[in-house]
């Protein structure tokens, strides 16, 4: 495994994150627990540290099955990366979005990091995670009922208490990590990136290498769609979110396949899987310091690890760029 800095801060990551969105459940139609925790202890095995959740994934049954999975590991070997500022528990803030839990029942989930919000999901969030401290702690999705100084302040307050060791955003903007950093320093921005979505490239990873911020890339994969296993017609199984994602409507599936049909034979080449072609080229991109990538299994997780030793020539690379250029979705 390859290990970063995470900005100018203390914290070192994998190169290659385990993102728990999925394993929570909520939104990837259901979870099994048993097959998350061997999914996350195979990941750490092959060197992968981080792990990425957040406490709506599953309304907190992520962090949960995080919790379990790493309770026999130092704590100090591990990174925690988790969020706040989403609430299905409280209606305050802006609404979100209408949606249902792991259960069936309809829920109603809120953008809030007003002070006392943040403190309460603080110590939440370390009940569920089972442990007296969060590597890094980021804001999920910016809220635009709080001043982000109410909000980074109480982040602040926090890492004087011990509780979180550094402060990240999520899907912050340049413009509003420049307001949260008149308060407090901050050490990353995690946001959406992938081959065929790369409109951060225009600013945001200019701003983070000229002020040594890093990037946490998700959706690498484009939820799967990079992957090349989901073809045309594909039929995703009921609480999906991917069934209305906007990768995969609109014929996007069909743009896309036509550049992955280019690249397969690279990969087949260096005897690799697509995904793993897929995630190293990610990780190679100026600014990006970490990809974030889900498993629901051991098999897919170990997979995922061992795109860490593919190995991409500057021609390679120029030659996947050059394919991409061709690919525009809608």
């Amino acid at each position: 495994m390859e290990y970063r800095k995470l900005g100018e801060s203390d914290v070192t990551v994998s190169a290659i994150a385990f993102g728990a969105w999925a394993v929570g459940g909520w939104m990837w139609g259901g979870t099994e627990r048993k097959e998350a925790v061997g999914a996350i202890q195979a990941a750490y095995d092959l060197g992968v540290t981080s792990i990425d959740t957040a406490p709506v994934y599953g309304q907190g049954t992520s962090e949960e099955i995080v919790g379990e999975a790493i309770k026999d590991i130092p704590r100090d070997r591990v990174q925690i990366l988790t969020k706040y500022g989403m609430r299905w528990d409280l209606a305050k803030g802006t609404l979100a979005f209408h949606t249902k839990n792991n259960d069936g029942t309809p829920i109603d989930v809120y953008k809030y990091a007003a002070k006392e919000s943040i403190i309460k999901e603080c110590e939440d969030s370390l009940k569920r995670l089972e442990t007296d401290y969060i590597d890094l702690y980021q804001i999920h999705w910016p809220d635009v009922t709080t001043p982000i100084s109410e909000t980074m302040e109480a982040v602040s307050r926090l890492i004087e208490q011990g509780k979180i060791r550094q402060a990240g955003v999520s899907n912050y903007s340049v413009e509003q990590m420049k307001e949260a950093e008149q308060t407090l320093k901050l050490a990353s921005n995690q946001v959406s990136y992938s081959m065929v979505k790369r409109e951060i490239e225009a600013d945001l990873v200019p701003y983070c290498l000229e002020n040594r911020k890093s990037i946490l890339a998700y959706s690498p994969l484009e939820r799967g769609l990079l992957a090349g296993k989901i073809k045309p017609g594909h039929q995703f199984a009921e609480g999906d979110h991917r069934v209305n994602y906007k990768a995969y409507k609109d014929g996007n599936i069909d743009r896309v396949w036509p550049f992955l049909d280019k690249i397969i034979p690279l990969a087949e080449q260096k005897q690799v899987s697509l995904s793993q072609l897929v995630i190293r080229w990610t990780i190679d991109r100026p600014g990006i310091t970490v990809a974030l990538v889900g498993a629901r299994n051991a098999e897919q997780a170990v997979q995922n690890a061992k795109a860490i030793d593919v190995r991409l020539t500057a021609e390679e690379t120029a030659f996947i760029n050059e394919q991409l250029e061709a690919v525009v979705l809608v």
